[in-house]
């Protein structure tokens, strides 16, 4: 396999992408357990870090915001290379979780089972080599010996059958007279962590730590308590070293957004910053498509943007309604353009709709 030319900052940016991983792998299969799983999430998700912004330098995107003299964001990188890296949105969904896992361990306390982490360090590695060959035309195996990938005397599992596992032993720790509700916390923080593999969101709140220890306590299973969780699944392909593990989304519990106003009874609420996840005004959205905005106006129409609120989100500001549209009405819409959709052929019929039958978007 031929490598690419690499510019002189992604070619930086990629050693030390690998250098993290190396370091993450020997954390992993290091003997001692003294720091071991802080170790293993922070290099692990520093190597995905400086991975995407290697891929995203190399196709000329802006890694570093000069107005706040800083790098972005690694969810920032996530979303970006979901737009020019490939990414998958389970892709996506792993690094989310990584990325959580690696916040609760550094700024606070996590407690992640053998089996569970294990199975992100194959699944990372399993990713981290697909990137490589995606975005710049190399292997894993050009850096790493294969006896070195994450090792486990365990097999792998279930991960259902992990996180019931998991759960159960949070019941036990919460249990009348045990007094071990900070181990127990930890261990939720870890499962709710697991929950960015299914939403947009990085980061798990004390909220949602308050919501699951109450429902435990309350005698909730936990599918009640932590329903995002039903949708996780591990993907497995070949055995031992040669082993590739993939996160994915299955079909679960459904998630819906509700107003803040809405008495709702539910294990798990994840509080999501709206303004955050529709980001993107009616320009900008028209912008990023390279459209004009009576073409983008079109295309909405025809795609039904609108009326879809994984896309659209409508902020009430006194007696002001601004519109604001997500990623996935982005990707949405790219997607038609990019599947062959006549944008001017979309436009002539939106302009000759009839008003009564066919609404147009405001």
């Amino acid at each position: 396999m031929r490598l690419m030319a690499l510019r002189r900052q992604s070619a930086l940016l990629k050693a030390k992408a690998v250098a993290s991983l190396r370091r993450g792998v020997q954390a992993f299969n290091d003997q001692q357990e003294d720091g071991r799983q802080s170790a293993v999430l922070l290099h692990f998700q520093h190597a995905f870090e400086m991975l995407l912004k290697a891929g995203l330098e190399q196709r000329r995107q802006r890694v570093f915001e000069a107005k706040v003299e800083k790098a972005i964001t690694f969810e920032k990188c996530v979303n970006l290379g979901r737009e020019h890296l490939g990414l998958a949105e389970a892709d996506a969904g792993t690094l989310r979780m990584l990325a959580s896992l690696r916040d609760a361990e550094q700024h606070w306390l996590v407690a992640v089972p053998e089996g569970m982490l294990y199975l992100c360090c194959r699944a990372g590695t399993t990713l981290f080599d697909d990137l490589l060959q995606r975005v710049f035309g190399d292997r894993l195996e050009h850096h790493l010996p294969h006896r070195v990938l994450p090792l486990s005397a365990e097999p792998p599992r279930d991960i259902q059958v992990l996180i019931d596992e998991e759960y159960r032993v949070v019941e036990k720790l919460l249990a009348p007279g045990r007094h071990r509700r900070v181990d127990a916390r930890a261990r939720i923080r870890g499962l709710l962590a697991m929950g960015g593999l299914v939403h947009d969101a990085i980061g798990v709140s004390e909220s949602e730590v308050d919501q699951v220890e109450r429902a435990v306590k309350a005698g909730s299973t936990r599918q009640e308590a932590i329903p995002q969780l039903s949708q996780v699944d591990a993907a497995q392909d070949g055995e031992g070293i040669n082993l590739r593990v993939r996160f994915v989304k299955k079909e679960g519990i459904p998630v819906r957004l509700v107003g803040p106003a809405e008495d709702i009874e539910a294990g798990a609420v994840r509080e999501v910053d709206l303004q955050k996840k529709y980001w993107l005004s009616k320009r900008a959205l028209a912008r990023k498509l390279e459209l004009s905005a009576e073409r983008c106006k079109a295309l909405r129409w025809h795609l039904g943007i609108d009326e879809d609120e994984r896309c659209r989100w409508d902020f009430v500001f006194g007696s002001q309604t601004h519109r604001q549209y997500s990623d996935n009405a982005f990707r949405k819409m790219w997607d038609a353009i990019d599947q062959g959709v006549d944008v001017d052929e979309v436009y002539k019929a939106y302009r000759a709709a009839d008003y009564g039958r066919s609404p147009r978007p405001t």
